[in-house]
C-alpha cells in the first residue's frame, strides 16, 4: 500500500489535479488497484454541475491515467524528474457508466495490456461500490521535456 506522500513523490500532479489518494494493491509490471476519495470540495463540482454535483467523466479517464502511471514507475523503480511527464498516447474504448459524485469512493483499477517502444497500453476500470463507473484502454507514454 502506498500512502499520499508517497504518491506525490512519484507524480508530477498537484492540487487540485492529483487525483489518486491511496494505492490499495499493486503487482509490478502486472496491476494496481487505487482509490480516489470523491468530495464535496472538489474544485471542479463549483461548475458542474452545483444543483446536482457530478465528477466529470474526463478527470475519472486522468485519475485512471495517474494510477497507471504509478504502476508504471513502480514497476520501473523510478521517480520522474521535473523533466519527466507522462502524456496520454490515446484513449480507446471510453465508456461511461454511471455518475460519480460527492461522498463516492471511486476505486481505479489498471493493468498493463502491453508495452512496446516506450508506449505503455493499460485496460483501466473505476468502479464505486462495487459498480462499474468508467472504462477505458489508455495508452500513455513517457517524454523528457525542457
Amino acid at each position: 500500500m502506498l500512502d499520499i506522500q508517497h504518491i506525490l513523490r512519484k507524480l508530477p500532479h498537484r492540487y487540485p489535479f492529483i487525483l489518486v489518494d491511496r494505492v490499495l494493491e499493486i503487482e509490478h509490471h502486472v496491476r494496481i488497484k487505487a482509490l480516489k476519495n470523491v468530495t464535496i470540495n472538489e474544485p471542479f463540482f463549483q461548475g458542474h454541475f452545483p444543483a446536482r454535483p457530478v465528477m466529470p467523466g474526463v478527470l475519472m479517464l486522468e485519475a485512471l491515467a495517474q494510477a497507471a502511471a504509478l504502476l508504471s514507475f513502480e514497476s520501473m523503480g523510478t521517480e520522474p524528474g521535473e523533466d519527466t511527464v507522462v502524456y496520454f498516447a490515446g484513449i480507446d474504448e471510453a465508456r461511461f457508466k454511471r455518475p460519480v459524485g460527492p461522498g463516492d469512493q471511486l476505486i481505479l483499477e489498471a493493468a498493463i495490456e502491453r508495452q512496446k517502444a516506450g508506449i505503455y497500453r493499460y485496460k483501466a476500470r473505476a468502479t464505486v461500490d462495487g459498480h462499474l463507473a468508467a472504462e477505458a484502454l489508455l495508452m500513455c507514454t513517457m517524454r523528457k521535456v525542457g
